[in-house]
């Protein structure tokens, strides 16, 4: 039996350059009495200024991200704004975002957030949410369209999980390029690789379906299309960081349905004991996975790698496609998003080797593999 592709997608999604300016038309078409979630650089960016205007009136408050929310913030701002704001708008990367999505939920349901965060919750969501506006400033997560939202407790629970419901998907979501404008290389490189293993472990999930394989596929050719001029400061740049955009939300729309892999499945547990970037956290176990991918003996693998590699590069026909994908990801990057000075000791590796898991890996890696995948990402201390 086949197996059956459920896809939850936004209500409507615009996309193209200027389409933040449909912001206030969308408004509209919501209840109103609007909270902003934003990051600090949105609200500092140029595009505020211009957009502030024809918001103020719409808007109950700003609230402004920092950092990937955590339970005991998010109850914080749900007794603040309970029951003053119904539409709740969310401008910023991934962890902004997230703490949009999450708001919006929580602030319909009763009990703290942690009782209904996946792993440590004992309470479903009941998908009863505020109405919901996603607009990336980046392009890695796919927060605009996934069905769940990230929360990071580094201090208490030392966990990293999600609110999840298929209600989560906003209604709308703004996809507009030049809000990447001015964005440093490193950060474009660190969530354009996010965005990149999202599509990739799709790909290859054992839930992956044929719709899965079209979507995805066709997000991993714009990432290719784009990533090595996504940093450029002219009109090839700007097209690129479009390109990269839509890849993100068809990495989003792929990874809700078909699930991660092993690099998400480790990558989630360091995100429980490191401040450090999701993205480029998956960028570096993205490399030593391309070398286990390698030697993997796994036919159905080998076979769904070398029908990705003659559909990205047509021309160059690679006996080794794991390989030539690695090498081609690293000669064309902006910035060298594995490089890295930080360093885990040989404590902190045997845990989050054993706390891991393969997600919908088509394969199982047992803990073993994955310290080497961790051993071979990050130099090791003690």
């Amino acid at each position: 039996m086949s197996t059956i592709t459920a896809l939850c997608s936004n209500q409507q999604t615009l996309s193209g350059s200027g389409s933040l300016q449909e912001l206030p038309a969308l408004l509209g078409q919501t209840p109103g009495d609007a909270l902003l979630f934003a990051s600090p650089s949105f609200l500092n960016g140029s595009h505020w200024p211009a957009l502030s205007a024809s918001l103020t009136a719409q808007l109950v408050g700003i609230v402004e991200v920092t950092q990937e929310a955590s339970p005991q913030q998010l109850d914080e701002w749900v007794s603040a704004w309970r029951g003053r704001c119904r539409t709740v708008i969310a401008i910023g990367g991934g962890s902004t975002l997230d703490a949009g999505k999450a708001f919006s939920t929580l602030a319909c349901h009763p009990l703290p957030a942690v009782r209904y965060l996946e792993k440590v919750g004992d309470t479903p969501l009941s998908g009863e949410r505020l109405a919901l506006i996603a607009i990336p400033t980046t392009a890695g997560t796919g927060s605009e369209v996934t069905q769940n939202a990230v929360v990071t407790d580094t201090q208490v629970l030392k966990t990293k999980a999600s609110l999840r419901h298929p209600n989560l998907v906003p209604d709308y979501a703004i996809l507009d390029a030049r809000l990447m404008e001015g964005t440093p290389a490193a950060v474009l490189a660190n969530c354009g690789i996010d965005a990149f293993t999202h599509l990739f472990e799709a790909y290859l999930s054992r839930h992956a379906t044929p719709l899965i394989h079209a979507l995805s596929t066709t997000g991993l050719e714009l990432f290719v299309e784009a990533w090595p001029t996504i940093a450029l400061d002219d009109d090839l740049g700007e097209a690129s960081r479009e390109k990269m955009l839509i890849a993100s939300w068809l990495g989003g729309l792929c990874l809700a349905s078909a699930g991660l892999g092993v690099i998400h499945g480790i990558a989630g547990e360091i995100g429980a004991y490191k401040t450090w970037h999701h993205g480029k956290v998956c960028g570096q176990l993205l490399l030593p996975f391309f070398d286990l991918l390698a030697d993997s003996g796994y036919d159905r693998q080998q076979q769904l790698l070398h029908k990705l590699n003659h559909r990205l590069f047509p021309l160059a026909q690679q006996q080794f496609p794991a390989q030539h994908l690695k090498l081609w990801i690293m000669d064309n990057a902006c910035s060298p998003f594995w490089e890295s000075d930080c360093t885990l000791t040989a404590d902190e590796v045997t845990e989050l080797a054993q706390r891991s898991t393969n997600k919908n890996s088509v394969v199982d890696y047992c803990a073993d593999q994955r310290a080497t995948l961790i051993t071979q990402a990050w130099h090791t201390a003690g």
